[in-house]
């Protein structure tokens, strides 16, 4: 699935563009510097306070932040990077050695298994020491994508694990270590972690052709599972949901009884870390659903409860539209430093985002069940004399509910036009909330409480400005039933509406300047509520109301998102509140009758 928007850039030119993205390295980290000819990032030495193991990693450019912006302290010392997706040359990497970091405490270079990757950093660790320093070197492949029967010699490819690699080294370096406790740490780290990505299209590259329609492209349900972060094959392709895809992932990474990929032993006693990575393209919304959908998951089919949870943007492909799933198994690096507290350890590096310290994370773990419990209010419900007939109430609101669900596709469509589409699926979100508690809620013949609850349901799940409008006026109307209670009951008449949702109109008129005329769900609501307090009847006022939303097709908004709309595609859509309004005043009507 290539489309316009996978294959557009702001620069099109590979070369200007990995210079450039170096070059900003270097502005957003003054303790970095660049040797342009070489693509190489590197620690000031004026930014080391005292000599340490230099941790050299690079790769291909397309994986930012990897490899350049983990350059800092706590994290590499420097970054050799090749143009997009191609392992950087020998000799760049062998000018990174010998010329850009220090090898007084020796060097530690960590590279993802990637042929070329281990061949031209290799190839440079071994100049390296034929010139006399001390070089040790980690290749890192966790990707449980790539089975061991298809990695055959070549085993697993480096992806996202390798972040924690070099996070955990790098803590460890800033210490003072040895390159012998560095680089065995670096071991034990990469021996303990697998990970699998998952992507819903390939990416495109800048600069090159905008490919052939294949059969290799992805369809528009389809996701792949163990794709790699350079459009290498996965292992398969599924059409399930996000539940499904991070219990197929999740089955690759701890299924020990899959030999073909039960790569590493993890147990509800090991404590573990969950590392969730966006390949790029994926929003930040999306990977928060993402990251409680495996924190869940874990829990539920495993008993794994993460001892550490970091979710976001370290390894990427590009503006590769998927995320990846790393699970590092805890172990003792016999070194009286444990690896979550390396992990935990502060970074001066602008690509490492987990700031949440070792303090934090022990407080946070100590809980109290009950204390949202006790915190939850205790209110009581306020009762009235004012009565309804319960079962007729329910009936006309269910049927102005199930009207404005059925009508949530159109409201959509005239939003995206007019809005950001949201206004649609917020109705549709608030109805299906009230058609549960009326299920669900014990009858009563009270007018105010049946309101109220109502009106709870609205406020904790709509949002947005139609969720406060909708709240403010329902609100407003059970102050304006409130107001005509009395000592002993009283059936509550259509007068008794009436009276109560002019009240309430006015009430919302403090709070939104809107009139009819300005194209907002005001022009369906001011003439329903002048309707029925003229008529008295309810079916003539939900059909003006019906014709006050009409009338917004062509007309020029005054208020709302609408007013920055350009074009012309809003004059041939109602207003989607006013619609949506008039489609629940109707069901409403007809369920009276």
């Amino acid at each position: 699935m290539v489309d316009a928007e996978t294959t557009k850039h702001f620069i099109n030119d590979p070369t200007h563009l990995v210079n450039t993205a170096l070059r900003a390295v270097t502005l957003t980290n003054p303790s970095v510097d660049l040797d342009a000819e070489n693509k190489v990032i590197y620690r000031k030495p004026s930014s080391l306070p005292a000599p340490q193991v230099s941790i050299v990693s690079g790769g291909g450019s397309g994986h930012e932040p990897s490899f350049a912006a983990f350059v800092g302290h706590g994290l590499l010392t420097g970054a050799v990077a090749g143009t997009i997706f191609a392992s950087p040359s020998a000799e760049q990497i062998r000018r990174c050695l010998m010329q850009r970091v220090s090898g007084e405490k020796g060097i530690l270079v960590t590279v993802m298994n990637y042929t070329g990757d281990v061949l031209n950093f290799g190839m440079a660790v071994e100049k390296a020491k034929a010139s006399g320093r001390e070089v040790e070197m980690v290749v890192v492949g966790d990707d449980v994508g790539v089975g061991r029967e298809q990695g055959g010699k070549v085993g697993r490819r480096g992806i996202a694990g390798t972040v924690l690699v070099h996070k955990i080294s790098g803590a460890l370096a800033a210490t003072g270590a040895s390159l012998k406790e560095v680089a065995g740490v670096a071991q034990l780290v990469s021996d303990n972690i697998v990970s699998i990505g998952t992507s819903l299209s390939h990416v495109h590259v800048p600069g090159r052709e905008k490919p052939q329609a294949s059969d290799e492209e992805l369809k528009e349900d389809e996701a792949e599972i163990g794709m790699g972060i350079h459009n290498e094959p996965g292992s398969e392709k599924a059409t399930d949901d996000l539940p499904g895809l991070v219990k197929k992932m999740l089955g690759h990474l701890l299924d020990q009884s899959d030999s073909d990929r039960s790569f590493l032993d993890v147990s509800s006693k090991d404590e573990v870390v969950l590392f969730i990575n966006n390949l790029g393209g994926t929003s930040v919304l999306e990977l928060g659903g993402i990251t409680n959908e495996a924190v869940e998951q874990l829990q539920k089919d495993y008993s794994i409860k993460p001892v550490r949870i970091i979710s976001g943007t370290f390894m990427t492909s590009l503006n590769g539209l998927g995320f990846s799933i790393t699970l590092l198994r805890i172990r003792d690096t016999g070194l009286g430093k444990s690896m979550l507290e390396l992990l935990d350890a502060p970074a001066e590096a602008t690509g490492w985002a987990a700031a949440i310290s070792t303090k934090t994370w022990a407080a946070g773990s100590q809980t109290d069940a009950g204390k949202a419990a006790t915190q939850a209010s205790e209110e009581g419900e306020v009762t009235s004399n004012l009565k309804i007939d319960h079962e007729l109430a329910k009936k006309a609101l269910t049927s102005g509910l199930n009207r404005v669900i059925a009508a949530e596709a159109d409201i959509t469509q005239y939003d995206t036009i007019v809005g950001d589409g949201d206004c649609g699926i917020g109705l549709k979100r608030g109805a299906e909330a009230i058609l549960k508690v009326l299920d669900t809620s014990r009858p009563t013949d009270d007018a105010v409480l049946f309101l109220d609850r109502i009106i709870g349901s609205v406020e904790n799940t709509m949002d947005g400005t139609s969720g406060a409008l909708y709240a403010i006026f329902l609100n407003a109307l059970a102050n304006g039933l409130r107001t005509q209670d009395s000592s002993s009951a009283q059936a509550v008449t259509v007068e008794t509406w009436s009276k109560a949702l002019a009240s309430s109109l006015q009430s919302l008129s403090k709070y939104t300047p809107a009139k009819p005329g300005d194209r907002t769900l005001i022009d369906a609501l001011h003439p329903f509520v002048e309707t029925l307090e003229k008529t008295r009847n309810v079916k003539s006022a939900a059909e003006a109301a019906d014709a006050g939303a009409k009338s917004t097709r062509g007309m020029k908004a005054s208020l709302g998102r609408t007013v920055y709309v350009g074009g012309e595609g809003w004059q041939g859509v109602p207003d989607p509140g006013a619609h949506g309004l008039a489609e629940i005043l109707t069901g409403l009507s007809d369920g009276l009758n």
